[in-house]
């Protein structure tokens, strides 16, 4: 690297700062089963403090995304939550309601043709968006399950209106520093019309919604073949890219560490945030989230990964020269224009995360000091003593 690059590559480490899940932490499976880990969370206390560990040994996770159902017992004070995350050294990130698992969602939340159960999915959004101003939450994330299997089963326009009206609802129950983000899937548990299926129903809700909603790009929930960087400087154009939630994919929504099968393709989405920032003047405002769950990988170490991934993708992209760019451009030099962008891509960044960790003073590979340090040993055999004392089997239930 030059002392060009260093600077600039420290200089985008020092603004970058992504999101931990809390489920990530704890046994999750897929529809199939689960594979279960000694080490795995079992309750809020323990998922904070594996999101501290992931902080204390990266620097860029300050805060954790949560999810209300999972992890807010019912009449817990959400405050007391939000002591127990700065004891661990973090704060509460996303508030994510759940609209998906309750059996009254069925057929739909916001997209039900019963006004019950959509009165019933809006009263949860509003008690997460109270949940969120007592924990000083920026972020409202909803993703939706919404949607149906077979043709003729539903209105599409009717569910459509149901959505509109409900997020109009919501929008106006926010804080004035909180922001609703949409995401939205292109299918799964819905397979004929999934009711949010793509970034352009997100961005009408959004803007039907209210000013303060954003869209959120899932970057698991695109079809193989879909472009998500030029979805990504759309959404910036129009100022409402307002998050993501990133894991890697070979097919769809797989779950996987980031940049474990395209990190091409990641590094070129940061490209469109740094060369946007570079045209404007101005960094906008994203809230980097991880969405992750792990049946094979240890979880730590694979959240671990992905965080040091994103780093390590997010420099490089601060390192495309956009003034040779433009130049490029402008002559519809297509050879020079894609060599740019490879020539920063494939440049070296270790140097400059190796200055940045020890000027934050921070371990030099968070792997290995993760290892180092026994963390793991020590949680799977205190979690497998509480299990015992609590009655519980492997998968969380009581036995």
């Amino acid at each position: 690297m030059t002392p060009a690059q260093l600077r600039r590559a420290r200089e985008a480490l020092n603004h970058f700062a992504v999101e931990t899940p809390s489920w990530g932490f704890a046994d999750t499976g897929t529809r199939f089963g689960k594979f279960f880990q000694p080490a795995a969370a079992i309750d809020l206390g323990d998922k904070l403090a594996d999101a501290g560990h992931v902080h204390a040994l990266t620097g860029c996770c300050p805060t954790v995304a949560v999810h209300v159902r999972w992890d807010f017992k019912p009449g817990e004070d959400p405050k007391a939550v939000a002591r127990l995350a700065r004891k661990h050294g973090v704060k509460i990130g996303a508030i994510n309601p759940n609209l998906f698992q309750d059996q009254c969602y069925k057929w739909g939340s916001f997209g039900n043709h019963d006004a019950a159960i959509r009165a019933h999915a809006l009263q949860h959004c509003v008690d997460s968006i109270a949940i969120g101003k007592a924990v000083g939450s920026e972020y409202l994330s909803l993703w939706f399950a919404d949607g149906t299997n077979y043709p003729g089963q539903d209105s599409i326009r009717a569910r459509k209106h149901h959505f509109e009206e409900a997020l109009r609802a919501c929008h106006r129950k926010l804080g004035p520093k909180q922001t609703m983000l949409v995401e939205y899937k292109p299918f799964e548990p819905a397979f004929y019309a999934t009711d949010i299926a793509d970034w352009g129903m997100a961005l009408l809700l959004a803007k039907k919604a209210g000013p303060r909603a954003k869209v959120l790009v899932d970057t698991g929930h695109h079809y193989s073949a879909q472009n998500i960087e030029q979805i990504v400087a759309w959404l910036l154009d129009e100022d409402m890219l307002g998050g993501f939630h990133f894991n890697d994919r070979r097919y769809a929504d797989d779950d996987l560490t980031l940049g474990s099968i395209d990190p091409y393709q990641v590094f070129r989405i940061f490209h469109e945030i740094h060369f946007f920032a570079a045209d404007r003047g101005r960094r906008p405002k994203i809230a980097y989230m991880i969405d992750q769950c792990h049946n094979e990988k240890p979880k730590i170490e694979a959240t671990i990964q992905t965080v040091v991934m994103a780093q390590e993708l997010y420099a490089k992209a601060a390192l495309v020269d956009h003034d040779a760019l433009r130049r490029a451009q402008a002559r519809n030099n297509v050879v020079a224009a894609e060599l740019i962008l490879k020539h920063a891509f494939f440049t070296e960044v270790t140097p400059a995360l190796a200055a940045w960790r020890k000027s934050n003073q921070l371990p030099a590979d968070p792997i290995a000091e993760h290892r180092r340090s026994g963390y793991a040993r020590a949680a799977a055999a205190d979690r497998n003593r509480r299990r015992r004392e609590l009655g519980l089997v492997s998968d969380g239930s009581f036995a």
